[in-house]
């Protein structure tokens, strides 16, 4: 038995899911809505599906027993509570929401109603990144970390109008970091300090570090750029015996131990859209909490939210929780 998907949005990352639900054989593309009726109803033809000219309709396709938001977070708490209430399973791309009362709403009807609900938080299926963690403990305890992305300035129109995006950088790359760096030291963080600026830009973001306190004591350096030509992914783990060092983007990882550097083997490049999904679908056939939970994309979200604090308030920020 397949699980009917249902896609709103179908923009630059919704087309990565349209493109990419057929290689998951427990889900079956049922529906897309799209704001752009003309080139939805193209893509509709394309996949094999209906489209349906707004969300509402979409989530109330009897066909449709799975949601997926590829939208502006803006977006995801009515349309996210909209879909639990209707008994729709929800898999959200990232970020959960643009604040952390948005995703507390998410999460309470996601309860209420009792339906499966995913945060695609995809980074965590790269390759690099698991060839790290599962080298972690031959560098014994974690010391240190840093975590930066670079890429070129976005062409998206939307993501530099703050009412529509929410935010910059910190929020829809920041969490990116923030998540994976909860994933990598198991770790929760305390407070934050951070400094933003805009490059090519002109409402929101796209520069940004911050200096992450975990609960460990531990720091974490995050930071991010959407204004160069190169694009990178670097994740830095320091720990009592050694060092883990790799990059996302490039397929790269490595172990230091005091002056030697030896390359670890990274698999195959993984599509994380196509993990994600496969991953949501055995979630809900298994009965059981999907590997990355609401709490998760929460997480990020409070952490974003908390640099955005500390940006204005010019000190350290707590960081709190859902």
């Amino acid at each position: 038995m397949t699980l009917g998907v249902g896609i709103v949005g179908g923009g630059k990352h919704g087309e990565r899911y349209l493109r990419h639900v057929a290689d998951v054989p427990a889900l079956r593309l049922v529906a897309l809505c799209r704001r752009d009726r003309a080139r939805g109803e193209a893509q509709a033809r394309t996949y094999g599906c209906r489209y349906h000219g707004d969300p509402e309709r979409l989530i109330d396709d009897p066909d449709v027993g799975v949601v997926v938001l590829v939208v502006p977070p803006t977006l995801n708490a009515r349309l996210a509570v909209r879909a639990a209430q209707a008994g729709k399973a929800l898999l959200i791309e990232k970020p959960l929401a643009t604040t952390l009362d948005a995703c507390r709403e998410i999460a309470m009807a996601v309860t209420a109603a009792g339906v499966a609900a995913m945060v695609a938080h995809t980074l965590r299926f790269n390759a690099v990144v698991a060839t790290l963690r599962a080298a972690l403990a031959s560098i014994g305890p974690l010391h240190a970390a840093a975590i930066t992305q670079r890429f070129e300035p976005s062409t998206l129109d939307w993501l530099d109008r703050r009412e529509i995006a929410g935010g910059g950088i910190i929020l829809h790359t920041g969490v990116h970091s923030f998540d994976l760096l909860r994933y990598l030291t198991s770790g929760e963080a305390r407070r934050v300090r951070a400094h933003a600026n805009r490059v090519a830009t002109r409402d929101t973001e796209d520069n940004f570090g911050a200096a992450v306190e975990m609960e460990s004591g531990m720091t974490a350096l995050v930071g991010g750029s959407r204004a160069t030509a190169g694009r990178s992914g670097a994740v830095e783990l320091a720990g009592r015996d050694g060092q883990l060092v790799g990059d996302h983007v490039h397929g790269l990882a490595a172990l230091l131990v005091g002056r030697e550097r030896r390359a670890l083997v990274v698999g195959e490049p993984v599509p994380t859209v196509v993990a994600a999904l496969g991953e949501f679908a055995a979630a809900i056939s298994q009965r059981r909490a999907p590997a990355i939970t609401l709490a998760d994309g929460a997480a990020a979200v409070a952490l974003a939210e908390a640099c955005y604090r500390a940006i204005r308030s010019e000190r350290p920020e707590a960081v709190e929780r859902l």
